[in-house]
């Protein structure tokens, strides 16, 4: 196809090169190979064709012989006259827009003429109606319109001349073309000669096309009828291999349910005794920590009176030390001789101990050395025979013994036995029961072990008399003859049996009296044995010549197993042969027994109760070693280190009375015990025949076959053992050997490995055959019925020469129906093909068998899902969806997407890649439209073997009526808490309907959107960083509108929680703890240390619960401390993260304005925009290391007018010197920076002061940003003013207090309560006593100014300079919320009505809370009268002239009517105003009242009470005046009202006020006269 694609460029057809090459990609087939089509359409030539076609190639031919000069010629004209055709086009264009401008410039020409006329017929009706205003605007209009004239003139005459050359070199282009229009039309007869060229090859290649159709419909129809015979093959062979199946899975269920029942059997045996076992060992655990817990207790027992030993030894030692003292002897020296003394009194007893251990040991070995010669003796006498133990009664001793502990080295024993049982183990132990049963055979040597030599030579001729084979109840009788040897007269008695003998051995013997020598004599000896046990003994005789003895041996039935043979040896034979060799076992003895052949390496079953009993003895002994070292080491940790020789000794008598039990406990019946051997390798060419195990009867043979059957050349050996059930038969062996020869023909490379093949792929190999032969050899090559569809060997039938090799090619191609085809050749699962080949060479039995190897997988790429839906998109954004790609095949594999859309993009690496076996890719599908339509395309994935795998995708592209200037925002990195602003455009371009100008806004193939306003809406997802600011809008055509998207990371919520959970929980314990310990303290006394640490743990534990549960209730707030502090760490321990956050914005058509109330836009779900937000967040610069990094700094209560001030330390921790900017605080506000700096270095810690001056009772808040060109840190400052409020129980301001006798004192009390929440800090001060008081007496007298003008409190003072008013106490603080008792104090010295002052109260001596004007008058005398108007100014005169000499005063005081001259009148005004509004309705009476008044007094005086009378009352009643009361008594320290009201009488003139006056005498101590005037009036208005 490269050839064709080069041959097709040269001739101009670039365009059409794809389409053939697809249709080759199309016709490909595996048993098809079609060349290059154009080749073949040259190669294929039909001299039949037309002369046209014949035309068309020699213009082909002429075509080729161009030169490459004449190309190159034709490719510039080519370019030309595109470049022409171009310019013709534009300049079309541009002469068509200068005409269209020109036509608009002539009638704007005519419209502005027509405007002209207009104005100047208006000009001359204005001008002859006199409006000259009018005039001069039109005027002005003409000439403004004559200047728009001249400039489309000229504008017109510029077209005109650019549209005159543009025609020119329109006219200059025609011409060009003209003269190239030859060439046109040459380049276009070519085009069509190569379009009639393109068709005849298609022609071509589409007969090609039929011709190759037929050929594959042939094969198809042969491969359709090859299949179905394979089919009925397949058939028949599944039905056989079926019934095959049926009856082998019958016989196999029968023979596993038999071998489940036996498993299953022993399994539960197995369980038992374990189960058994386990129950043993736990109940000696529980014994064990019992006894522990008891031996703690007693060895605490011991501790203390250890411990109260010690102490009363010390006392002892102290007594004695001050009874020697007390003697003047020396206790040092005493003390020292006692313990040298006591050091060898112990040294002494141990010692002693010592030589009885030793004394002990040297008796147990005389002992133990005499027992073993009686033990020599008895086993070796002169003239008895003893029984021989065997060894399973002296292993039953050595238990009993061990148990009893008799041994005298137990640990030596039992070690060996340990080991013994935990070595290896079976085989081992097999060989002990071997020699064991080898051992204990009585016949190996009876004659030497049971006989000795006799007293008297030659009395007897017989060995011993045996009893072999008996049964038990059966009689048996013999005689034996006795023959006197000797050469004398001898005389024969009977002595006895042994006594063990006497109940089965009976001797009937009748003394023949003397015998003669070479006489004889015969003893009836009589044998019922009543149990099955080998006896032996003797029959004793007393001769003449001494005593002897006929030894006796009853032996019961026994097996005699032995083998004919212990080799076997088969000789050669060549590989493939078998021959058989046969092995007889014979029983010589009366106890037949079974048997079975076993290869040495299979385990055996034995059963002998001796070997169980020793097992079983020694695993007890070594649970017992355990538990005495657990016991140990329990002890030793819970004691520390105390030794515990007493429980330790208890523990083990506890065990050895366990193991005792457990012995007891074991079953009378020998049990069998399995004994397994370590397999070898096993001999599949050496094997047993049939017979391998059965019954073998008494003195019988049988017969067992060997079969050996070579399979790989060279020497065979393999060892087979014969057991037997009964245990006293010693196990037997025999040895198998035999040569395998190899065969002639052999494939050297037995396996063919084919590595992984591919679905309807060929592979190809070739197999090499040797052979030794020194002859030709005819070789037949065979696959498998199963195989032959997908397998084949070339030739089938070949020679082979003497000592040469052969090559046989193999051909692979499996089809898809490889799985069933192969059938147990091929496992599904793997997918491996294990193919067996067999070549079957002439003149010999066993063929040549290899196996052909291969991993069949199959080509597929798997793409999911099946369809891609990328819904809808605007043109504005792209949508990535996640595909997967799939590899089902164990072959790595090239692939691509290719012929994708333009709008579709595939990453990563563009689509392209290589696949690892199974393994699946993750692809990025990007859809991103360019124009609002519907989509629906393929994806094609192309594999390197040509395989496409197509995924189905559609998509609908969106034009939204909105589009924003960024869709991806990159913030810079942004520090903890704080904020990075950025700014983007939400843009409305849908001006009109019109397609030309723009591309109209439309979802898909729908109806384009309404030209007006949008509004857009930003849905932030929750608990993000991100605000933006407006996140609602409306944005009208043509227009934008500004958005301000900020970014403010902070920590969670939670993460601070549970970071501020462990200091809450911290605190909180240390206040439970300190709770607890101020109880324990009181409790010291009672409770022991024990006791007490037992108290802490559980109060401790109880505290922990409610600790909890009131963490969860308690609320933790952002302004606390904990809450601070959890916050500063997680900052600084704080690691760089980076966040993406992508924000929808909806659009709607509309105004957000225009909807009705609540009700929510109409958004399109598919025209929402996506803005995409990157948020990198890094750890702070700078950072607080004071007040545990908290940011928040709260000033608390500060009383307004005082300042607090706090130390902030701030520390950069980034590795750059940072410069400083600090925000500004408000001016005005309570919160000032005091000290500031412009440079924070790396690692440099600076301090800030940072002060709180409220002049306001205000909560205040403020932020001072410290900003860095890193980031900015923010503090938050709080704080609150608090004002001092301060009550007081005086209601007016205004303290009275009232009249006074001169050089008395009275006092009244009032309270202050402070109400604000801090302590205040209070001073009382009289402006009498102030310093600018001073300097107000050097102005006028106040009572030369008016009253309006007169601002002076302090009146009338005291002429001894002391203060008339003093006020207690002076200075203090008030608590919040108390109350502060005041007492005020008035000592006039003089008398005077206008005694005052003022009293203020300073608070922290700055700030003036309350002003109390204090006042008070003092008389001389006990009486006063109070009202009136008053007559004479508030300031008394600074000189004091009194108007009566003591001498008068005295002559007023006697009894009798008084004088005028004596009396002094007081005048008091009264003004009353009688208001009258109307003269129809009467008024109420004008009133005023007087007060009269009796002053408490400390001096004696004889009046109590103050009398007064008002003359005149009757010529008052007539003026109008009423009086009451006239007259009356005061008592001390009371006051009476005296009311006068007037209402005019009927004579009264209004214009005339009148003026009537009258006496009010007052007696008291004296008498006093005043003159009251009464003044009234009527008014009209108040």
């Amino acid at each position: 196809m490269e050839d064709d694609g080069s041959l097709l460029s040269e001739d101009g057809l670039l365009d059409n090169a794809p389409l053939l090459e697809d249709e080759r990609d199309e016709l490909e087939d595996p048993e098809f190979d079609i060349g290059c089509p154009l080749q073949e359409a040259e190669d294929d030539m039909d001299p039949g064709h037309s002369s046209s076609v014949k035309e068309l190639d020699t213009d082909a031919d002429k075509l080729k012989k161009k030169t490459a000069e004449d190309r190159m010629q034709a490719f510039h004209l080519r370019q030309n006259l595109s470049a022409l055709d171009k310019m013709h086009e534009e300049q079309e264009l541009f002469i068509e827009k200068m005409r269209g401008e020109l036509r608009a410039c002539r009638q704007r020409q005519d419209l502005i003429s027509k405007q002209q006329e207009a104005v100047a017929a208006e000009i001359a009706t204005e001008g002859e109606a006199g409006n000259m205003a009018t005039v001069g605007r039109l005027q002005a209009v003409s000439r403004r319109l004559f200047m728009e004239l001249e400039n489309e003139r000229d504008l017109q005459s510029r077209t005109e001349a650019v549209l005159k050359e543009s025609e020119n070199a329109m006219w200059h282009i025609e011409i060009q073309e003209g003269r190239l229009e030859a060439f046109r039309t040459a380049d276009r007869e070519e085009a069509e000669a190569a379009g009639r060229r393109l068709q005849v090859r298609a022609a071509r290649q589409l007969c090609r096309e039929q011709e190759a159709l037929g050929k594959m419909e042939r094969n198809r129809l042969l491969r359709i009828r090859k299949s179905l015979h394979t089919q009925k093959e397949l058939g028949l062979r599944h039905q056989k291999l079926l019934e095959d199946a049926r009856k082998n899975h019958k016989v196999a269920v029968r023979f596993l349910k038999a071998s489940l029942g036996r498993i299953r059997e022993q399994e539960k045996k197995e369980e038992m005794k374990c189960q058994e076992h386990m129950r043993r060992r736990m109940d000696a655990v529980v014994a064990l920590k019992g006894s522990i817990s008891v031996n703690r207790d007693t060895l605490r027992k011991f501790q203390a009176w250890d411990h109260a030993k010690a102490e009363l030894a010390e006392q002892r030692v102290q007594a004695e030390k001050k009874a020697i003292l007390a003697q003047g002897g020396d206790a040092f020296r005493h003390l020292v001789h006692q313990r040298r003394r006591q050091e060898l009194e112990a040294q002494k007893r141990a010692f002693e101990e010592e030589q009885k251990l030793r004394k002990q040991e040297i008796v147990s070995r005389i002992l133990k050395e005499e027992a073993e010669e009686e033990k020599r003796k008895k086993q070796h006498p002169l003239t008895k025979a003893t029984h021989r133990p065997t060894l399973r009664d002296k292993t039953w001793n050595y238990i009993s013994d061990y148990c009893e502990k008799k041994t005298t080295a137990p640990t030596n024993t039992y070690t060996l036995d340990y080991e013994a049982a935990a070595g290896p183990g079976p085989s081992r132990l097999v060989d002990v029961i071997s020699s064991e049963l080898i051992q204990g055979d009585p016949g190996a040597s009876s004659e030497e072990e049971t006989l000795a030599e006799p007293e008297i030579s030659g009395l007897w001729n017989e060995d011993y008399k045996p009893y072999q084979d008996f049964d038990i109840g059966k009689v048996y009788k013999k005689k034996i003859t006795l023959v006197n040897t000797t050469y004398t007269i001898n005389y024969c008695k009977l002595v006895g049996v042994e006594e063990h003998l006497r109940d089965f051995i009976y001797v009937d013997f009748d003394p023949p009296g003397p015998l003669s020598a070479g006489m004889s004599c015969e003893v009836l000896v009589t044998f019922k044995p009543m149990i099955n046990k080998d006896l032996e003994g003797n029959i004793s005789f007393l001769a003449q010549t001494g005593e002897f003895s006929v030894p006796l041996k009853c032996s019961t039935k026994k097996c005699s197993l032995s083998l004919d043979k212990e080799l076997i040896d088969f000789g050669s034979y060549v590989v493939g042969e078998t021959t058989s060799r046969t092995i007889t076992l014979t029983n010589t003895g009366g106890l037949g027994t079974s048997f079975k052949f076993l290869p040495a390496s299979e385990p055996c079953e034995t059963d002998d109760s001796q070997s169980i009993l020793k097992l079983s003895s020694i695993l007890t002994y070594e649970d017992k070693s355990l538990y005495d070292k657990a016991a140990t080491s329990i002890s030793e940790q819970q004691l520390e280190g105390t030794e515990s020789s007493q429980a330790d000794m208890q523990s083990r008598k506890e065990l050895e009375k366990l193991d005792e039990e457990q012995e007891e406990e074991q079953p009378t019946e020998p049990e069998r015990l399995t004994t397994a051997i370590p397999p070898s390798e096993e001999q599949t060419e050496i094997t047993l025949g049939e017979i391998t195990e059965g019954e073998i009867g008494p003195f019988s043979s049988i017969k067992v076959p060997i079969i050996f059957t070579p399979v790989v050349p060279g020497n065979v050996q393999a060892r087979f053992k014969v057991m037997f059930k009964n245990p006293q038969c010693p196990m037997l062996h025999f040895r198998v050997m035999g040569v395998a020869i190899d065969v002639p023909v052999w494939v050297p490379k037995p396996s063919v490995d084919l590595k992984i093949c591919m679905y309807d792929r060929l592979y190809q190999d070739s197999v090499l055959v040797h052979t030794r032969s020194k002859a030709a050899l005819r070789l037949k090559f065979e696959v498998c019925k199963e195989l032959r569809a997908h397998l084949e060997l070339l030739p089938e039938t070949g020679y082979i020469q003497a000592q040469s090799s052969y090559s046989v090619q193999l051909k692979f191609l499996p089809r898809h129906s490889l799985p069933e085809d192969a059938g147990r050749y091929f496992d599904k699962e793997t997918r491996v093909l294990e193919a067996p080949m067999t070549i079957w060479v002439a003149d010999q039995n066993k063929p040549v068998e290899f196996t052909v190897h291969a991993i069949v997988t199959t080509s597929d790429l798997e793409l999911s899902p099946s369809e891609v839906d990328f819904g809808y998109c605007t043109i504005y954004e792209a949508i990535r969806t996640e595909i997967s790609l799939h590899n089902h095949s164990l072959l790595p594999q090239e692939f691509g997407f290719v012929k994708l859309p333009k709008f579709v993009d595939v990453q990563p690496n563009d689509g392209f890649g290589t696949i690892l076996p199974l393994e699946t890719l993750q692809f990025d599908v990007i859809f991103q439209p360019t124009k609002a339509e519907e989509h629906s395309f393929k994806l094609t994935c192309k594999s390197e073997i040509n395989r496409c795998f197509k995924l189905s995708c559609r998509a609908v592209g969106v034009h939204p009526p909105l589009e924003l200037s960024h869709y991806q925002i990159k913030f810079a990195a942004t520090a903890l808490y704080d904020t990075s602003v950025a700014t983007v455009y939400v843009i409305n371009s849908h001006l009109s309907m019109s397609s030309r100008t723009h591309s109209k806004p439309r979802i898909g193939s729908e109806d384009t959107s309404p030209v007006g306003p949008t509004s857009f809406e930003f849905l932030l997802p929750p608990d993000s960083p991100i605000t933006i600011s407006p996140s609602v809008g409306t944005v009208w055509p043509g227009k934008r509108c500004l958005v301000q998207v900020a970014f403010r990371p902070v920590l969670p919520e939670k993460l601070i929680h549970q970071e501020a959970l462990p200091l809450l929980n911290k605190e909180m314990e240390t206040k439970s703890f300190r709770k607890d310990m101020a109880s324990q303290r009181k409790d010291m006394q009672r409770l022991s240390l024990s006791a007490l640490r037992m108290q802490n743990r559980d109060k401790l534990f109880k505290v922990s619960v409610p600790h909890v549960l009131e963490l969860r209730k308690r609320e933790l707030k952002p302004s606390s401390d904990e809450y601070q502090a959890a916050r500063a760490t997680l900052v600084r321990a704080f690691q760089a993260k980076f966040d993406t956050f992508v924000v929808p914005c909806v659009v709607a058509s509309g105004d957000v304005k225009d909807r009705k109330g609540s009700e929510p836009p109409s958004f399109s779900p598919h025209n929402t925009l996506y803005l995409e937000l990157w948020c990198p967040t890094v750890a702070p610069s700078v950072v607080v290391t004071s007040h545990k990094g908290k940011t928040i700094f709260n000033f608390g209560d500060v009383a307004v007018g005082h300042r607090s001030i706090k130390k902030v330390s701030i520390q950069n921790v980034s590795p750059e010197d940072l410069a400083l900017d600090f925000s500004l605080l408000n001016p005005n506000g309570p919160f000032v920076l005091l000290n500031h700096s412009s440079l924070l270095r790396a690692g440099e810690t600076q301090v800030l002061v940072l002060s709180f001056s409220p002049h306001e009772s205000i909560l205040a808040q403020e932020t001072l940003d410290i900003i860095t060109k890193r980031g900015t840190l923010t503090l938050t400052l709080v704080g609150t003013g608090v004002a001092s409020m301060i009550t007081c129980s005086i209601e007016g301001s205004i303290l009275n207090m009232g009249y006074v006798i001169a050089g008395e004192s009275v006092s009244s009390g009032f309270k202050l309560q402070n109400n604000s929440l801090l302590p205040i800090k209070f001073s009382m001060l009289l402006d009498s006593l102030s310093s600018a008081r001073g300097r107000g007496q050097q102005q006028l007298p106040q009572f030369l100014s008016s009253p309006s003008q007169r601002t002076e409190v302090v009146g009338t003072q005291n002429l001894n300079g002391q203060s008339v008013f003093s006020v207690a106490p002076v200075k203090g603080v008030m608590d919040p919320g108390k109350t502060q008792d005041f007492t005020v104090t008035f000592s006039p010295d003089h008398e005077s009505l206008y005694f005052s002052d003022r009293l203020q109260v300073v608070l922290f001596e700055k700030k003036i809370s309350h002003q109390i004007l204090l006042k008070g008058a003092a008389r001389e005398h006990m009486m006063f009268v109070e009202g009136g108007d008053p007559l004479d100014v508030p300031v008394e005169s600074l000189t004091v002239i009194p108007v009566f000499d003591p001498k008068h005063r005295e002559a007023s005081s006697r009894p009798g009517p008084p004088s005028p001259e004596a009396e002094e009148l007081r005048p008091i005004l009264v003004t009353l105003d009688y208001i009258q509004f109307d003269t129809d309705m009467p008024a109420p009476p004008a009133t005023r009242e007087l007060q009269v008044g009796c002053i408490r007094t400390t001096q004696p005086s004889p009046k109590k009470t103050v009398e007064f009378s008002l003359d005149s009352v009757t010529s008052l009643q007539h003026k109008g005046f009423s009086i009451e009361p006239s007259r009356g008594s005061v008592e001390r320290g009371q006051t009476k009202t005296i009311s006068i009201s007037w209402v005019p009488p009927a004579d009264f003139d209004p214009d005339h006020p009148l003026m009537v006056s009258a006496l009010l005498q007052l007696r008291g101590d004296v008498k006093e006269t005043y003159k009251v005037i009464f003044v009234a009036q009527v008014v009209t208005s108040p």
